[in-house]
């Protein structure tokens, strides 16, 4: 323990903050580090092509991963600087195969290799089917689409994934969770979004019909405003998504870059949570809506982590990361996301909630208010530091030394 943790622990322990029992607490805390973030989202169906469907990374920083084996490499580098043990997001379009399967003929041997290397590296995965990138969402319809052939295969494609997610899952000894995101709607005002929606409805009442152990596999659905193809509806809105998981028992995804600008996203969570099980989390930061940027240590971030703490529903939600940011080094973009929501939660965690709820709930707000800004002043980077000492990661200059000698050692990927 070091002096400036020792003087640190007594600060909040002044407050009636166990800082102890926050680090204990934050190193059970599992967040989903997204596979791709590491290629552009590019995948290993094939080695070039645009990712289309409204997805787009925008830069050409040297380094990028261009085989499963590079990018298991370059996911270990970012693991052995975040502190904690984490899981690992990965996308159908990442299979490990020499196998050409359509997306309709995926199969667990194909993502094989993945589930050995979360094995030896001691994280659990998490899956997604991958509807766009392929000539059958040209579209930008998937599972609304009028054409029954096209909804087939995309019926097809939901229903392996579920059960490669859940293979994984029972595997790994830890659910995988499976989520469904289509970027399915229209670039000009549609006359009959009815039809649309019940065609999607159905579809993933096709796809989910066959029950699966939710030990092994936990499905979730994903909203989204719009995208860029499909400005003018969005077949999956968040009203649809938020009904059909209520109705249905899934899980439901908020996504943070997926509503207006000035949606507080952390507001949301405490009222679906009233009317849902479990929430999935997509963490990103919309600096021009839906932009994905690497995630700030910034309001939005600290507004998150506090409603989970606060509303207790930590062990209720499964958090992951959503940015792609190709202009800058991909590893350190990992590695600084999830650490940023890390410190984040760790801020969380070192609330003096009774405190606080006391106030508000004798109605003493200029209490509240006056709490709420002095505790901004605690040094949380202290209690950080310690945490990264005891998982044996690194911080400050030397952590930059490593983001920077690791980049270097990639740089020359063509």
């Amino acid at each position: 323990m070091s002096s400036g943790y020792d003087s640190a622990k007594q600060v909040f322990a002044d407050w009636g903050v166990d800082t102890e029992a926050a680090i204990a607490r934050l190193k059970d805390i599992a967040i989903s580090m997204h596979c791709w973030q590491g290629d552009d989202v590019v995948g290993f169906e094939t080695q070039t092509g645009s990712s289309g469907g409204g997805i787009q990374a925008t830069g050409n920083h040297p380094g990028r991963a261009r085989t499963p084996d590079e990018l298991r490499a370059d996911l270990e580098f970012a693991y052995s600087k975040i502190p904690g043990t984490h899981r690992l997001n990965l996308h159908a379009m990442y299979m490990d195969t020499d196998a050409t399967p359509d997306r309709d003929e995926i199969e667990y041997a194909h993502f094989a290799p993945w589930v050995d290397w979360a094995k030896a590296q001691g994280v659990g995965l998490d899956f997604n089917p991958t509807f766009f990138a392929h000539s059958k969402a040209d579209d930008n319809l998937t599972l609304s689409h009028p054409d029954q052939g096209i909804r087939d295969f995309w019926i097809e494609h939901g229903r392996r994934c579920r059960e490669i997610a859940a293979q994984m899952g029972a595997a790994l000894g830890s659910p995988a969770v499976n989520n469904i995101w289509v970027p399915d709607g229209y670039k000009d005002t549609p006359i009959d979004r009815m039809a649309a929606r019940r065609r999607l409805e159905a579809s993933l009442d096709a796809m989910f019909a066959d029950p699966l152990d939710r030990a092994k596999m936990l499905d979730a659905v994903e909203s989204k405003l719009f995208g860029i193809g499909v400005e003018a509806c969005t077949v999956g809105s968040h009203e649809f998504y938020m009904g059909y998981a209520i109705r249905k028992g899934t899980l439901l995804c908020l996504d943070m870059g997926h509503f207006h600008p000035t949606e507080n996203i952390a507001d949301k969570l405490s009222s679906v949570a009233l009317s849902l099980d479990e929430i999935l989390l997509h963490v990103s930061r919309p600096m021009r809506w839906d932009s994905d940027h690497v995630i700030l240590l910034n309001d939005d971030i600290l507004a998150m982590a506090q409603e989970l703490v606060t509303a207790d529903l930590l062990g209720r939600t499964h958090i992951g990361l959503d940015f792609f940011d190709a202009t800058i080094s991909r590893t350190a973009a990992w590695v600084i996301g999830v650490r940023n929501m890390q410190k984040a939660l760790l801020r969380a965690l070192c609330l003096p909630l009774d405190q606080l709820r006391k106030a508000e709930d004798t109605m003493d707000f200029t209490t509240r208010f006056t709490l709420t800004e002095e505790l901004k002043d605690l040094p949380h980077g202290a209690i950080w530091a310690e945490f990264c000492a005891r998982m044996d990661v690194p911080t400050g200059q030397t952590l930059i030394r490593d983001l920077d000698s690791y980049q270097a050692s990639v740089s020359s990927r063509g």
